[in-house]
């Protein structure tokens, strides 16, 4: 099936797509903690504070349901076939050949533009330190290392993300018992304001309107993007069937802890009144507390971040093209894996990809963030789509018993996909109605395009390439 070396890594198990599953529970549960803690609570918190308020507090925690109701989802699939381009293979095998196709190439563009955006955040970054390097030379240096990792076994990238997300959760926790203890010992600069009444005070809890929190769901869902990133580790879990579970099952508690846990602590340390867009409310709590260096610390966690979400890109990217591959929706020689068992050809050209935002660091460094993220966003909204879609397909087709139930149910009936759809549907009317995000779907309809016309190029020239699976709508069944 694939053009792998014929050596074996020493102690690799691998699997029958050829991957060595060589991720354990310990760097599983930090890959799922990492996956949904990013740049988009560190920095782009600040820009809804300055929004909403504290009602951001709700806009995170009804999110955070969908996004459960999302995953168990996914978990309900995982456990009945561990796959590595596993949101493809659902949509194949559910949806139809063409929602595979475009779900695969889709979500390989998804983490293709955020290595992008994520290298360009790095370099910025670390002009904080060293204003005088330029922005271009430092995110070709980041992509040239975390490629030569990614080559190296799947054991070293989740040793990366495994250390990456300790320093998020590490910064979070640390902020967290500052905090209380600021709050309840009345300690540091802040002791004298700090307050939980900052909550309510201060114009109260939806202090600009229902309107504008309900207009905080689309930066709050891109918070959440790559939490779905643990199914793209399935085909090389060591024990899919309970560390996957077990990923997802701690998943409320993590949005409680380092989402809404973390805001609560900083709107009691400092008023919403006092946070500013593109500021990290981390770097204003951090401040106002008085502890030195915050504006460093802090520069140094997102970075860490930015990093970690880039090393997600290369692992995503390189899986999903050689999925593609391997059913002739790519080239052929994408399926090769090297002698480790990662997925070289596939992450090289993902890279190279990668390396265009080298390019528009060079050209236009002041803007480069904001061209390569327009899609990011629908990317993630079409991928959980199709999750939930999947998933509504597989359960009426193991209770019509043309399937086996899965180890891993999804609490509730259909209607609590139902309404994540809908709610996915109203975050996307979000975005098309708001003039700062809306070049998001003026790209999208131009991949669409190109997705079909690219669809219909390749049933022409190689029927079997769509119809994989000729078994595929017997699975799935109609649905009803």
């Amino acid at each position: 099936m694939t053009q792998q070396t014929a050596d074996e890594t020493a102690g690799a198990v691998p699997d029958e797509e050829g991957y060595q599953r060589g991720l354990g529970g310990r760097q599983i549960q930090m890959i799922a903690i990492g996956g949904a803690i990013g740049t988009g609570l560190f920095l782009g918190a600040g820009t809804a504070i300055s929004k909403a308020g504290p009602s951001l507090l709700l806009s995170y925690a009804v999110a955070g349901v969908v996004i459960f109701v999302i995953m168990r989802a996914l978990g309900e699939l995982l456990t009945y076939r561990p796959v590595a381009g596993s949101f493809a293979e659902y949509a194949r095998e559910f949806l139809g050949p063409f929602a595979g196709f475009v779900t695969g190439w889709t979500y390989w563009l998804f983490w293709v533009v955020t290595g992008m955006a994520e290298t360009t955040a790095a370099a910025v970054y670390v002009r904080f330190w060293a204003p005088g390097i330029p922005q271009w030379t430092t995110a070709l240096a980041f992509l040239l290392v975390l490629y030569a990792a990614n080559l190296i076994s799947v054991k070293l990238f989740g040793e990366i993300e495994f250390w990456f997300s300790m320093v998020k959760v590490t910064a979070i926790l640390g902020m967290i018992l500052i905090g209380i203890g600021v709050l309840t010992l009345g300690f540091s600069d802040a002791g004298d304001t700090a307050s939980v009444a900052h909550l309510w005070q201060d114009g109260g809890f939806f202090p600009k309107g229902v309107g504008a929190t309900v207009m905080t769901l689309q930066i709050v869902m891109f918070a959440y993007l790559g939490v779905e990133l643990v199914g793209v580790t399935a085909g090389e879990s060591e024990n899919p069937e309970k560390t996957l579970p077990r990923a997802i099952n701690t998943l409320p508690l993590r949005i409680a802890l380092f989402y809404i846990g973390a805001l609560v602590i900083i709107l009691s340390l400092v008023p919403w009144t006092e946070f500013q867009p593109g500021v990290s409310p981390f770097v204003a709590a951090f401040g106002k507390i008085g502890i030195p260096a915050a504006a460093g610390i802090i520069n140094f966690v997102v970075l860490t971040a930015a990093l970690s979400s880039c090393n997600s890109g290369m692992y995503s990217t390189g899986r999903m093209l050689r999925d593609l591959a391997l059913r002739r929706q790519a080239p052929g020689r994408l399926t090769r894996l090297n002698a480790r068992r990662t997925p070289a050809a596939a992450i090289t050209v993902s890279c190279l990809l990668m390396g265009a935002g080298v390019v528009l660091n060079y050209c236009v460094p002041e803007r480069a963030f904001q061209y390569i993220t327009s899609v990011a966003t629908v990317c993630g909204l079409w991928t959980w789509g199709v999750i939930l879609a999947s998933q509504i397909r597989y359960r009426a087709a193991w209770k019509a018993g043309r399937l086996p139930a899965p180890t891993f149910r999804a609490p509730g009936g259909n209607w609590s996909r139902w309404l994540s759809l809908a709610f996915l549907l109203l975050v996307a009317v979000l975005i098309a109605v708001d003039p700062g995000a809306r070049i998001s779907l003026y790209v999208f309809p131009g991949w669409a395009l190109c997705l079909a016309v690219g669809y219909a190029v390749l049933r022409r020239r190689d029927p079997a390439a769509v119809h994989a699976d000729p078994d595929a709508h017997l699975h799935a069944g109609d649905g009803n």
